[in-house]
């Protein structure tokens, strides 16, 4: 092996300090953009993840909870706990849903009777 072109040179001290700086301000830099894009990731982008995450989860949970059927598949005890805690919770605002519900069907039902009949009569 020569001496004249050791495997492994020594720096010199102005060699290390130059490096030394160069890391410095890579190190520097390269926080810049981390701190940059971590900022953006977070107030641009992380509030669609969240909600796009529960709007996902809600709709798996309202797929099975309007799924009756699915108690025989998923677990009857659970659908019987579900009915009886929403009944016993809010057994006066279904009740008065219920009656409005109703009413607007009745309400809808009037109007398309009304309108087969004009029909009907206009056609004799």
């Amino acid at each position: 092996m020569s001496k004249e072109y050791p495997l492994f040179p020594e720096l010199s001290e102005e060699a290390k300090q130059e490096a030394q700086s160069l890391f410095d301000s890579f190190r520097v830099a390269m926080t810049k953009i981390c701190e940059e894009t971590l900022s953006r990731l977070y107030t641009d982008v992380a509030i669609y993840i969240e909600s796009d995450s529960w709007t996902n989860f809600r709709n798996e949970l309202l797929d099975g909870l309007q799924d009756y059927g699915n108690r025989k598949i998923q677990a009857e005890y659970d659908f019987k706990r579900i009915r009886q805690a929403i009944l016993k919770e809010h057994k006066e605002d279904i009740i008065h849903d219920i009656n409005q519900d109703m009413v607007a069907e009745i309400e809808s039902l009037k109007k398309e009777l009304e309108q087969a009949l004009e029909f009907n009569h206009s056609r004799y």
